[in-house]
């Protein structure tokens, strides 16, 4: 246990020395959503139909951002393959990077979400239910992401097919996201919706840490 802490806390310490890479994801998350009803109009009818996608596809499109960072620079100064001859669980270390990546990039987006659902109109109910679906579904976006990234490690310049990897898979995950914010305007029920996003996160919270791992041996390879 104590060798996992010190690989969470050398995780969060990097992150936070890389300040510019750091403040990417929130500084485009806020710029995006700020500009959008500039873009559209400013309705309030129309900010409202829309808001819930607009955050949703910004907060897809900046955790893009950070996720190369993830094994990017392990793999480059040779820490990743000490891990893997560690004797520490491959698996276990992927889960660790992922918990920190959600953290130091995704987290900041959701705590600043209630301040940008303003400008686009939205209700409570609509930003309650928009909440439940990003903490639902952020940790997916990461532990997706994580296999992606692991897949294109080696590769230079991998972040234009890491993005077009990903994008397919987060198709579902914004689907659902957004039908349960609808749900939530017209005062209806959005179990269902939060249940298949739960759903799918235990199934990615079970299977990414093993499809990584396997991933990163081979990309070392």
């Amino acid at each position: 246990m104590s060798t996992l802490n010190a690989v969470f806390k050398r995780e969060l310490v990097l992150a936070f020395r890389q300040k510019s890479e750091l403040l990417q994801p929130v500084m485009f998350f806020i710029l995006v959503i700020s500009l959008f009803p500039l873009g559209v109009g400013p309705g309030p009818e129309t900010l409202q139909k829309i808001g819930p996608g607009v955050i949703w596809v910004a907060a897809l499109l900046s955790a893009l951002f950070g996720l190369e960072r993830i094994f990017r620079d392990d793999f480059a100064d040779g820490t990743l393959e000490q891990q893997m001859l560690s004797g520490i669980p491959l698996s276990l270390v992927v889960l660790l990077k992922v918990a920190a990546h959600w953290l130091v990039s995704i987290l900041p987006l959701i705590v600043v979400s209630p301040l940008l659902s303003l400008f686009l109109n939205l209700t409570s109910a609509m930003y309650t239910a928009l909440l439940a679906t990003l903490l639902l579904g952020t940790p997916l976006l990461s532990l997706l992401g994580a296999i992606g990234v692991a897949l294109t490690v080696g590769v230079r310049k991998g972040s234009v097919l890491l993005s077009l990897m990903l994008l397919p898979f987060f198709v579902p995950l914004l689907i659902f996201a957004t039908a349960a914010v609808e749900a939530a305007a017209l005062q209806l029920p959005y179990n269902g919706q939060l249940a298949l996003l739960g759903a799918l996160f235990l199934l990615a919270l079970a299977l990414s840490p093993v499809a990584t791992a396997y991933a990163l041996k081979v990309s070392q390879n």
